[in-house]
């Protein structure tokens, strides 16, 4: 099964920039995981993702699996970023992406790069409050600043395929289901421009949002669970989000990440028909257990609503082990079932097709 699904091009369908330039070993290590310090005497080698990182992309590089983390960063410098991001994007096997493009705290390589080194169509994803916050920044009347937003949305590029909210990193996921009033909207724009620099998290701004690229026709994806420092993760169950995608239907929501409410994701996945999933991010930051989340998140999700994302960001590693840790994890549980009678090979091999890019090609309309 694995010999099958590695070749399999994977549709990455929430991914970001990485850095075009090298970095020293503190930066590298900051990159890995979320944290956003690393305490004296610990190593972010010594996680699920460092050791992850040591088995799988040393070899892309020249080098011996296991390497030393030493000799693995020396030999990144001697080929450089610009090698080091080219090989480990083209070794991910990708058949497109759909990049979100909201964050980006330095200069970060784009949509058209990342696709370059790919050798795969990249798309955006416009990320819902970087639009009101550049409203917003502009200055205007907050009275204009509703129609503001909804017309930038509108007018997105026509290389857009969809848009993320990250209320559940500003507001939570407690999201009521009905549109916002003018009257809330204009109270809740005027509290946001008087600020100096705009930041939403008003649940009446992350909701009106959402409406307006629903009413956009965009898939909506949405932050849920695991993230950086500042997630709260008490408010992050996707759970709390459920009378907003039922409001939603028939346009779908997508739940990212998810961990560790992957099966109450997988649930809605199952009950709610606007509703996809899947594990990016935790995927490789689980390393060698990377293959139990995937089992549970597919316990209940109907294999076609389960999508492949990386949800890389900074480091191409990252990339590639979202990409060797996803097939090894789906493989694994389709060939238990194949051994165990539960389903044919020939059922595993189209639910790997499904997962691996069909289904994402079906809800973006790639």
């Amino acid at each position: 099964m694995l010999g099958y699904l590695e070749s399999l091009p994977l549709l990455d369908h929430h991914c970001h920039g990485v850095l075009g330039r090298d970095v020293g070993r503190a930066e590298f290590e900051a990159l890995l995981t979320e944290a956003d310090t690393v305490p004296p005497g610990v190593s972010l080698f010594e996680t699920q993702v460092g050791f992850a990182l040591r088995r799988w992309c040393p070899p892309v590089l020249g080098l011996d699996a296991h390497a030393a983390p030493d000799d693995y960063l020396a030999r990144r410098a001697e080929l450089g970023a610009a090698e080091v991001n080219r090989r480990l994007l083209e070794a991910a096997g990708l058949a497109a992406l759909c990049v979100d493009t909201g964050f980006a705290p330095e200069a970060i390589l784009d949509p058209v790069e990342l696709g370059r080194l790919a050798g795969a169509p990249a798309h955006e994803v416009v990320r819902l409050e970087a639009v009101a916050e550049e409203v917003a920044a502009g200055g205007g009347d907050a009275a204009r600043f509703a129609a503001d937003v909804r017309a930038r949305i509108d007018a997105r590029p026509a290389g857009v395929v969809g848009a993320k909210s990250i209320a559940a990193y500003r507001a939570g996921l407690e999201l009521e289901g009905a549109r916002p009033s003018a009257a809330e909207l204009a109270s809740a724009a005027g509290r946001l421009m008087r600020q100096k620099e705009p930041r939403v998290c008003d649940e009446v701004l992350h909701r009106y949002l959402v409406w307006c690229a629903v009413d956009a026709g965009l898939p909506v994806q949405f932050h849920v669970g695991y993230g950086d420092a500042d997630a709260d993760l008490r408010r992050g169950d996707p759970l709390l989000l459920a009378g907003l995608l039922r409001a939603m239907d028939p346009v779908p929501a997508l739940l990212l990440h998810n961990y560790p409410f992957h099966r109450n994701a997988g649930y809605l996945a199952q009950v709610l028909p606007n509703v996809y999933v899947d594990a990016g991010l935790a995927t490789h930051n689980l390393g060698h257990r990377a293959p139990a989340l995937i089992a549970e998140l597919l316990e209940l999700a109907p294999f076609g609503k389960v999508l492949y994302s990386s949800d890389a960001f900074g480091l191409a590693e990252l990339y590639y082990l979202g990409a060797v840790l996803f097939r090894r994890g789906l493989a694994a549980f389709l060939g238990d079932g194949v051994a165990d009678g539960a389903w044919t090979s020939a059922d595993a091999e189209r639910v790997a097709g499904m997962v691996a890019s069909a289904n994402a090609r079906r809800v973006y309309g790639i």
